[in-house]
């Protein structure tokens, strides 16, 4: 079968495709191999190397640091959602005097790297008299930075929808903040949860800069541990172990938040059956059913 944007190849493509694919697999097997061999060769998987980690101490330090990192997350990425719904309402309004400021810093906060808000609220802000803990450095950062983009997806989720359903609310009697709440809020959301999902793993990476500013999470305490001489300087695995701890966090948000995406999509596969069972229900049953993106029952 083909398609306007793809058509199924033909037999030389097909052995072309092949012929590449096994070139890609050889080369990066070449590529790990050749990294794997001088890891070898340096003695970065000898037992000196990773004693460190046959003591009990290493390993709750790693657990503090990872509750630490945790701790910065979670705060952080509470704190950019609810900026982001605010900075997106704001995006959308029909005043042109809201709308204008706000797409403004939206630009500006979107446009300044994650790194140089860290340096600015712990090194710049003391010049002027305000200090602030790393802790609250790199979770304000990350907020006004990830708010900022996510504003903007939830922003091009909503402008996404079909007009209609804007209209299909306001037929039924709502107000505007009644069809941004029932009707299109929740269809956006939805629709790009992936996306939303992805920045809230790069909020999470996004920790490890909280090193800089001797924030001790995961990265500042594999730093600091492979700088340890009498451990033999055990850099490598350090970052290895961190490295892996930083991987399995990413994978359980992302099951987590996939979970959730499940959930949403089963309620409004439910909330659409009860809809075109019960044709005559009231109108609050009416409002739902356009708020899962269908047309009101008539």
């Amino acid at each position: 079968m083909t398609s306007v944007l793809y058509d199924v190849p033909g037999p030389r493509a097909i052995i072309r495709n092949r012929i590449l694919g096994v070139i890609t697999v050889v080369v990066v097997a070449a590529i790990l191999g050749a990294i794997l061999w001088r890891l070898i060769d340096t003695g970065q998987f000898s037992a000196e190397k990773w004693e460190a980690f046959t003591y009990t101490n290493v390993w709750v330090q790693l657990g503090l640091a990872t509750l630490r990192t945790l701790a910065a997350f979670g705060v952080a990425a509470v704190g950019a959602v609810i900026l982001a719904f605010v900075l997106a309402l704001g995006r959308m309004s029909d005043h042109a005097w809201l709308r204008v400021p706000v797409g403004a810093v939206v630009e500006f906060l979107r446009a300044v790297p994650v790194l140089v808000f860290m340096f600015l609220l712990y090194y710049g802000l003391p010049v002027v008299g305000i200090r602030m803990t790393p802790f609250w450095a790199v979770v304000i950062a990350l907020i006004v930075y990830n708010g900022s983009v996510l504003a903007e997806v939830i922003r091009a989720g909503v402008e996404s929808l079909p007009r209609g359903q804007r209209e299909a609310g306001y037929a039924i009697g709502l107000r505007k903040s009644g069809v941004m709440q029932l009707v299109l809020l929740p269809q956006a959301i939805r629709a790009m949860m992936p996306v939303i999902i992805a920045q809230l793993v790069v909020t999470l990476k996004d920790t490890a800069l909280g090193f800089i500013i001797t924030y001790p999470e995961l990265l500042f305490y594999a730093r600091y541990l492979g700088s340890q001489s009498v451990l033999d300087s055990p850099i490598i695995p350090a970052t290895i172990v961190v490295g892996a701890i930083y991987i399995s966090l990413c994978l359980i948000l992302s099951f987590i938040a996939n979970q959730v995406e499940k959930r949403l999509r089963s309620e409004s596969r439910g909330i659409r059956i009860a809809g075109a069972n019960q044709p005559t229900q009231e109108i609050t049953d009416t409002e739902l059913i356009v708020a899962q993106g269908d047309t009101p029952a008539r």
